[in-house]
């Protein structure tokens, strides 16, 4: 039974700090308001676009843009202004650039 327990919140630790995202189309149903930024030195998260769901990262930056809301660990919505927004990203060509600039918003993907 104990095993069980620990498996159980494993699971769900590891589900809870992946990086499946959803663009949602309202800012209502966001949770956290997006502003991508023109120059990586003004985003607080530097942000790799994944192919697979498998390869999102842990609140690492990798990023996995999911088809439908259910699947997503997290919604999202794109503001136009910096102002709107609760979290600023910079989007990167390369996986190993990814990750927090600003490591006091870290807790709005979690």
């Amino acid at each position: 039974m104990k095993a069980l327990i620990i498996l159980l919140f494993t699971l769900l630790v590891n589900e809870s700090f992946s990086q499946k995202v959803f663009s949602t189309e309202f800012s209502s149903r966001a949770q956290v308001k997006v502003f991508v930024v023109e120059f990586e030195t003004r985003a607080d998260l530097k942000v790799f676009k994944v192919d697979n769901s498998s390869q999102a990262g842990k609140n690492d930056g990798k990023w996995f843009f999911e088809e439908f809301e259910s699947r997503a660990d997290k919604k999202i919505f794109f503001v136009d202004t910096e102002s709107q927004a609760d979290l600023k990203i910079f989007f990167v060509e390369f996986s190993s650039r990814a990750g927090w600039r600003n490591n006091a918003k870290k807790h709005l993907m979690y």
